[in-house]
């Protein structure tokens, strides 16, 4: 396990506003309550409540990852109708205490899903 740095920040904060996450067009998460985990020199990634998200829409799948930092994540496909996107959403279900905040949660990867900050 590491420790976030001078070297490797990260930090995690609410996110000012709302969230809303589609997946080719279809309404898959809505929340007031994410979270903006900011890390190292990545892109921002937003964290949404597991009670936010429509779980129909959402596969679990065998895939896993690990980063030193977070811990061990799983992931979920999307399903709308007959659009699937393979291990597109993780969560880390129970995170390194530096990224604690983030239990319960899940994240999407940009590229394959509509998010839109919504204003507070």
């Amino acid at each position: 396990m590491k420790q976030p740095s001078a070297d490797h920040p990260i930090s995690v904060s609410p996110l000012a506003g709302g969230l809303l996450v589609q997946f080719h067009g279809v309404t898959i998460a809505r929340t007031q309550r994410a979270l903006a985990l900011k890390e190292a020199h990545y892109p921002e990634v937003y964290y949404i409540p597991h009670t936010d998200i429509i779980p129909a829409h959402f596969r679990r799948t065998a895939h896993s990852s690990y980063c030193p930092y977070k811990g061990q994540a799983s992931y979920f496909s999307l399903v709308a109708g007959e659009q699937v996107s393979e291990n597109a959403v993780w969560s880390y279900e129970k995170p390194y205490p530096a990224v604690a905040g983030i239990e319960g949660h899940v994240a999407f990867y940009p590229d394959r899903v509509t998010l839109t900050v919504t204003p507070a």
